[in-house]
């Protein structure tokens, strides 16, 4: 998919790009398969804001994008590519051989007419879904399973790519796209190749209101606050805060480590911080 430029008609398209999206070939999606969202503009279940600056956008529909890839040895033919306004990839529509049809995400080099299948033995080609002690060591992948069974959670995100590094016995080593190095257990699926819509992240955003057709409201510095609002805020004159960058309740910020899972700490071969 390429990158499409505008006209500088005003100082905010002169610099703006969008997708020219010609990899998607369909526009509306299937009704089965979408759901309403609602906007929580942030608010968290109890109803109070736990992300700031978020609210407004555009409506918009939920498409059931199935992770899972549960259907074994039931091959797919892919019969549209179709634009996903939840995520930065494109998704694709599968019909099965027993006639349902589900959307899966987009990877690079899956056209229309192609067939994909969830198995243990199949071709090595994207948009195929193995178990990782079924890959050979060196391939690309998307989607990875954390749990058998639960449905991918790793490198989802448009253009991002896993690799398969070694095979230790009941697990694997991937290589995730911020490079850490992480074992996973051999019988988790993963799928073949790279999310697709790989030029998403050379998109300029242009102007303050494409921002907010997306649901991100302004977002103002501590630095700007009068000292009730933030530790930051105050001083006579510009000041650049006076301390170590924090948050507005007081916490360190910008750098501090926030990681508290001890647990899973065993299963990272490489941080992605540690060279």
């Amino acid at each position: 998919m390429g990158i499409k430029k505008n006209r500088p008609t005003t100082p905010s398209r002169r610099n703006m790009t969008s997708s020219d999206f010609s990899e998607v070939t369909h526009r509306g999606p299937l009704k089965r398969l979408i759901r309403g969202k609602s906007n929580k503009a942030g608010h968290g279940s109890t109803g109070r804001i736990t992300v700031r600056f978020r609210g407004g956008g555009h409506k918009r529909r939920l498409r059931l994008v199935d992770f899972r890839r549960e259907k074994s040895d039931v091959p797919g033919a892919v019969k549209s590519i179709e634009y996903d306004p939840n995520r930065s990839a494109n998704i694709a529509l599968i019909a099965y051989a027993d006639g349902e049809k589900r959307y899966i995400l987009s990877p690079v080099g899956l056209n229309v007419g192609d067939v994909v299948v969830t198995s243990a033995n199949c071709d090595l080609k994207p948009g195929n879904h193995m178990p990782l002690n079924s890959i050979p060591v060196g391939t690309q992948l998307h989607n990875i399973e954390l749990r058998p069974g639960k449905g991918g959670q790793l490198a989802r995100a448009a253009g991002t790519s896993a690799q398969l590094m070694a095979k230790e016995g009941r697990y694997a080593q991937v290589k995730l796209p911020s490079g850490e190095v992480r074992l996973v257990l051999s019988e988790c699926f993963a799928t073949v190749g790279q999310v697709g819509n790989a030029q998403h992240e050379l998109i300029k955003i242009g102007k303050a209101g494409r921002s907010r057709w997306l649901g991100r409201r302004p977002h103002n510095r501590g630095v700007a606050m009068n000292p009730i609002d933030h530790p930051h805020g105050g001083g006579e004159g510009r000041t650049s805060g006076g301390r170590h960058p924090v948050t507005p309740w007081g916490k360190p910020t910008l750098g501090r480590k926030t990681r508290k899972n001890k647990r899973t700490n065993r299963f990272i071969v490489k941080h992605r911080n540690r060279k």
